[in-house]
């Protein structure tokens, strides 16, 4: 925090610890000679009257009390801007102390877990079980709870890969993160007849009814500004991230606007890095669950 915020607060505090002397003050006074018993207030025809009467002093005293404790607790504690308080304590301090106690009473459950191999993690039913809680507590927010996606959000589930999908690879990409990239190509197509045709085109390479003469127009553009990522063939690269184009399965939908708008603006995607969120072993953890979603024939039942 900056030295201006943190000498505007300590003023503003100040200033509502004074304020607050004053009017306790203020209203713990005894009224001026010659003032009447009532504040002049009347209600029910005269029959309810307010008395002018000071607080009780053990009321005020009692409230004098807080203010004492207040400062008491400012200056313990970090209540004034950036100012440390006299007695250590951070929030993040507490946080990391607490995160460490659970590491610790957890060390024991995921340590034969660390060196086994991810497909042997997937057939193991404790690992699963770990697996799908850590999942559940920081992807299915992005992924849904089922690992199979969102808009916007891959499945996880139908064996479809931008990156790869085998063990290693899903563990990079957890671990690492990913970033995704399509650049716009509507300057480049110059026309929107020909994002129209070139969007028509990759329809059809996952079998959906299109004009051919479109699809044959967009074909010749395709060939010449999107197979050197996607491939000729529109089956993509993973050492790109290029998607598969020819699978039917869309991250941001099939539809012919949907794709339309990818190629004339483009889409960028990030997966975040969880190396620091979770760290290895969770990832592992993670890993293993999500490959056996998409395998399991191979990984056996996951729960």
């Amino acid at each position: 925090m900056s030295t201006a915020w943190t000498t505007w607060i300590i003023v503003l505090v100040a200033i509502n610890i004074v304020g607050c002397v004053v009017l306790l003050w203020w209203t713990g006074r005894a009224p001026p000679a010659g003032e009447g018993e009532t504040t002049g207030h009347a209600w029910d025809e005269g029959a309810i009257r307010e008395y002018n009467k000071p607080l009780p002093r053990w009321w005020l005293y009692l409230f004098y009390i807080t203010i004492v404790f207040s400062i008491g607790y400012l200056i313990w504690y970090p209540g004034l801007g950036g100012l440390p308080g006299t007695s250590g304590w951070t929030s993040q301090g507490e946080h990391d102390a607490q995160r460490d106690e659970n590491e610790a009473r957890l060390a024991p459950l995921f340590a034969r877990f660390e060196s086994m191999p991810l497909p042997a993690i997937a057939r193991d039913e404790e690992g699963l079980r770990l697996g799908r809680s850590v999942f559940a507590n920081h992807c299915a927010m992005c992924h849904g709870s089922d690992a199979r996606g969102a808009l916007g959000f891959p499945s996880l589930v139908d064996g479809d890969w931008q990156w790869g999908g085998d063990p290693d690879t899903i563990l990079a990409s957890i671990m690492d993160g990913r970033e995704g990239l399509m650049p716009p190509m509507g300057a480049a197509l110059g026309s929107d007849l020909a994002i129209t045709e070139t969007a028509v085109y990759v329809q059809s390479l996952s079998g959906q009814r299109v004009s051919p003469g479109m699809a044959a127009n967009g074909k010749r553009r395709f060939d010449t500004l999107c197979a050197a990522c996607h491939g000729i063939d529109g089956k993509g690269n993973p050492l790109l991230g290029a998607p598969n184009l020819t699978d039917n399965v869309w991250t941001y939908g099939g539809s012919v606007d949907s794709i339309r708008y990818a190629i004339e603006h483009g889409r960028h995607g990030q997966m975040p890095a969880h190396r620091d969120i979770i760290g290895p072993i969770r990832a592992r953890l993670v890993a293993a669950w999500v490959w056996a979603q998409s395998n399991p024939a191979d990984a056996g039942s996951a729960p």
